[in-house]
């Protein structure tokens, strides 16, 4: 009874408190850097991909194959929108170095990432690159080589400062920014996961203590309360799942699962494909189905965690080694099961386990959802209560970091590396809230 007391007066402060958790606008500074490493590079993306797409589903000028990554444009335009078009109250830009709070460099890791890979260019990150009239990369001579992003920015006065520990990097895609990732591991990375399991990042690169988990960007429509109401009595799907049967390290599960679920009375388990028909599908099962189920994939978060919420489906969370975004101040039992994955793989036991949950409870968690889904909706302007807008949450540790890193004599006392964070671990069919805001 104390636990929902407390969630309930922690919601009024989400819903009541413009300013919540910091009650003070953070004050960010955008670096201008080069129009290469900003606005060449949307439009060398969209440009080399124009044939296979129009603009995403949210409008974004990215081709969808990065839709569910795309956050760094998305925080990017609403930073850079004038102040009387922005809509959020507790985070304001200022135009001088000295005043802000934290530093945004605006660079666009996951398009670069394609880019290196599709289009067969130098890293992005590394070189300044020159796009001719059809799009086409012009690679620089030897004599640019040394004129590198990563140089720009370590060069600027606020870096050397704090050496980066209040910069932020959009590093959402888990291949993005990797061959300079060792130069910035002071700073704020903006992750989909921890991925304590080491297969995409090194130890002592990523930690709770400084970097920020952001949700990946729905690939279904958002299903809102009137659709919710309306969709109750269709839901006659028990559980869920249209993605990639067959995933790599932590989402070998799948495989697992698809072989205990195979044949199963009302449970839907389908190979998911892209574009516009696979997103329909997607989206149509979803809001058939009472239970979503949300296992580990490549790294241990997934997509489809955050189009079930927005589906109004009840994630099933297989997944040991998950974080959740902003789990400081939001609490994922009230809309979300967690089942471990030895618990899972039992034969017989999940779906006598997800049958067993009363309609009572599956009413009020989907409820819950309706309300958790602003809180994992991307837009322009970006709209108060959304991830933009609950990214406050480091800031205090930021500068404990930063401040602490200034005055600590380093021949005396080592200097926290930021290693020390521990993974969490999933380990039983409830998971305890772990605050991601230090």
């Amino acid at each position: 009874m104390f636990d929902d007391r407390k969630f309930a007066k922690e919601m009024d402060w989400v819903h009541g408190d413009p300013y919540y958790p910091l009650n003070f606008p953070i004050r960010v500074y955008v670096y201008q850097m080069p129009n290469k490493f900003t606005y060449d590079l949307l439009w060398l993306f969209r440009n080399t991909y124009r044939e296979t797409s129009n603009l995403t589903s949210n409008g974004s000028p990215v081709h969808r194959l990065i839709e569910q990554h795309s956050i760094d444009y998305w925080l990017w335009a609403d930073l850079i929108a004038p102040e009387s078009e922005r809509l959020l109250k507790n985070v304001v830009r200022v135009d001088r170095q000295e005043e802000a709070d934290l530093f945004y460099v605006p660079f666009f890791t996951t398009i670069s990432f394609f880019l290196l890979e599709k289009q067969q260019c130098k890293a992005l990150y590394r070189v300044f690159i020159s796009v001719d009239n059809l799009g086409h990369c012009i690679l620089p001579s030897d004599s640019f080589q040394r004129e590198e992003a990563l140089k720009w920015v370590t060069d600027q006065p606020a870096w050397k400062r704090s050496e980066g520990r209040d910069h932020i990097f959009p590093i959402h895609h888990p291949w993005s920014f990797k061959s300079v990732r060792r130069y910035v591991k002071n700073s704020i990375w903006l992750l989909p996961d921890m991925d304590s399991t080491g297969n995409w990042y090194k130890p002592g690169q990523v930690s709770l203590e400084k970097d920020l988990i952001l949700p990946y960007v729905p690939n279904v429509d958002l299903c809102d309360a009137k659709c919710v109401s309306e969709s109750e009595s269709k839901r006659t799907i028990l559980l869920f799942f249209r993605g990639r049967l067959k995933r790599n390290a932590g989402g070998k599960i799948r495989s697992k699962l698809v072989t205990e679920l195979a044949g199963a009375k009302d449970v839907v388990i389908e190979e998911g494909t892209s574009g516009d028909q696979g997103k329909a599908a997607a989206q149509k099962g979803m809001r058939r189905s009472i239970f979503c189920l949300s296992p580990a994939g490549d790294t241990p978060s997934s997509a489809r965690l955050f189009d079930a919420i927005v589906s109004g489906c009840i994630p099933v969370i297989i997944s040991d080694e998950l974080e959740l975004p902003f789990e400081g101040i939001l609490d994922y039992r009230k809309i979300a099961i967690f089942v471990s994955s030895t618990d899972a793989v039992q034969p017989g036991w999940l779906l006598p386990f997800l049958k067993g949950t009363s309609s009572t409870q599956i009413r009020e968690m989907r409820r819950n959802l309706v309300e958790f889904s602003r809180h994992f909706m991307y837009s322009s302007p970006a709209q108060p209560l959304g991830p933009e807008d609950l990214m406050g949450g480091k800031l205090v540790n930021i500068k404990l970091h930063t401040r602490r890193s200034q005055r600590v004599v380093k021949e005396s006392r080592s200097v926290c590396t930021c290693d020390c964070g521990s993974g969490n671990n999933t380990t039983s069919s409830t998971l305890s809230g772990q605050s991601l805001s230090g």
